[in-house]
């Protein structure tokens, strides 16, 4: 077993260090192969201001430079893994640049912590993942908008409690979650700007009594700006973990919804959607059958990472200030639902894709009642007190005389006449300018 980077000297039981490691290791090690590119960027940027003020020298620092980014090509390139009996990815990193230049790579943790380097792997990791998810989200919402314009004539029933309400339009339902997105973004935008602020030289979470240069840091990593405080940077795991999390479950709740009304929608008693076979699926005994599997898989992982916030202030909770290892947990459920969400992201738009829309839903005589509030709106227009007319066609009703009034004449900002599908554009690009 590899002696570890914080042993002063060999284990006198190995076996029992064996058996702890196992423990508090778990599955650490998946998740930190995840963040190598992140944990060699963040020691580029280190070693670069250990440089700048005089704690390597240029020499050392063009050794170490070069060596930390034929590490970086080697985990882009799928040639890098954590050896046996190394601990983590730092350890992994400062291992093989001592193996490869010598006693010079041991120079590279001065003025810094792993709590600080792993809280730095992190952000980076977060604002990586975050802006990925953005570039699918954009690729949805420009789905939605394009099919909320191309149906932006056909009706479709409203519902309200699950029961039929007033006419609603395939144009306005696909324009709704464009819009929902929107502030999804807006979630995810305040996730980012709290991860886009750099922890590195706030160390085990009290600073350091080199002259560390953390402006210098943060500008080469990207960082809007720092986490000031060294104490509240040490604070902010955890807590960047449970707002990048909320950020996520907004945008999970939007597809559950969505995918609840596809499921609904392409049930055979509402029947105003449907798919080409090959994109749902069938049952066992049942030929007939074409279920909604895709949407009722996705609602499902949704629905989990609508609960990520929860399990993390659970997890987290109580904690006072200062590292703990709990916080180690954070990947487990974390790291997972970022992909989960991509993969969700890219499936929805791909069905979107395929989508088939059944026009004159709203003709069957079920939906007649649906009409009601038009004829009640005609009437007031025609003169008579709103009172008056919603007893009048009430009673039409009553009476078996109502006649529905097809001649829908919606013109207010976001009715089914007046869509304004430019300013939710508008109100996406100005939001997805904002990321940095």
């Amino acid at each position: 077993m590899k002696q570890k980077i914080w042993q002063k000297s060999a284990s006198n039981n190995t076996q029992h260090t064996t058996i702890v490691e196992k423990f508090t290791v778990g599955n650490d090690l998946v998740f930190d192969n995840i963040l190598a590119k992140f944990d060699v960027l963040g020691s580029l940027a280190h070693c670069e201001m250990l440089c700048s003020i005089k704690l390597l020298t240029k020499q050392e620092w063009v050794l170490i430079e070069k060596e930390l980014k034929q590490i970086l090509k080697e985990i882009e390139n799928n040639n890098f893994k954590i050896e046996p009996g190394i601990e983590d990815i730092h350890s992994q990193v400062e291992h093989l640049l001592i193996e490869r230049i010598g006693d010079i790579g041991k120079k590279i943790h001065s003025g810094r912590s792993r709590n600080d380097q792993v809280l730095t792997d992190l952000k980076l990791f977060f604002k990586s993942e975050i802006i990925e998810i953005i570039s699918l989200i954009e690729i949805l919402f420009k789905t939605l908008i394009q099919l909320s314009n191309k149906h932006k004539d056909e009706l479709l029933p409203g519902y309200t409690h699950l029961q039929i309400a007033m006419p609603s339009s395939f144009g306005l339902w696909f324009g709704a979650y464009a819009e929902s997105l929107v502030d999804d973004l807006e979630m995810l935008l305040a996730a980012y700007n709290v991860c886009n602020k750099n922890p590195l030289g706030s160390g085990a979470g009290y600073g350091s009594s080199f002259p560390l240069n953390r402006t210098l840091t943060t500008k080469l990593l990207g960082f809007k700006s720092l986490n000031v405080n060294s104490v509240y940077a040490q604070m902010t795991r955890g807590k960047s973990e449970k707002i990048v999390a909320m950020g996520l479950a907004g945008l999970a709740g939007t597809l559950s919804k969505f995918s609840y009304d596809m499921c609904l929608y392409l049930n055979q008693n509402f029947n105003f959607i449907s798919f080409p076979d090959s994109l749902t699926t069938g049952s066992s005994i049942m030929p007939h059958k074409k279920n909604p599997d895709v949407f009722e898989i996705m609602r499902a992982r949704c629905n989990k990472i609508q609960a990520l916030p929860n399990e993390l202030i659970i997890l987290l909770n109580n904690l006072p200030s200062g590292y703990h290892r709990d916080c180690q947990l954070t990947k487990e459920s974390l790291f997972p639902a970022f992909q989960s969400m991509k993969e969700c992201l890219e499936m929805l738009n791909f069905m979107l894709q395929n989508i088939q829309i059944k026009k004159n839903s709203i003709k069957n005589s079920k939906y007649d009642y649906m009409f009601s509030v038009e004829n009640v709106n005609q009437k007031v227009i025609d003169g008579m007190p709103f009172r008056d007319a919603y007893k009048n066609i009430g009673l039409d009703i009553l009476n078996n005389t109502f006649e529905p009034n097809y001649n829908i004449k919606h013109t207010h900002e976001g009715s089914i006449g007046n869509l304004c599908n430019d300013l939710i554009e508008q109100d996406f690009l100005e939001i997805k300018a904002k990321f940095n």
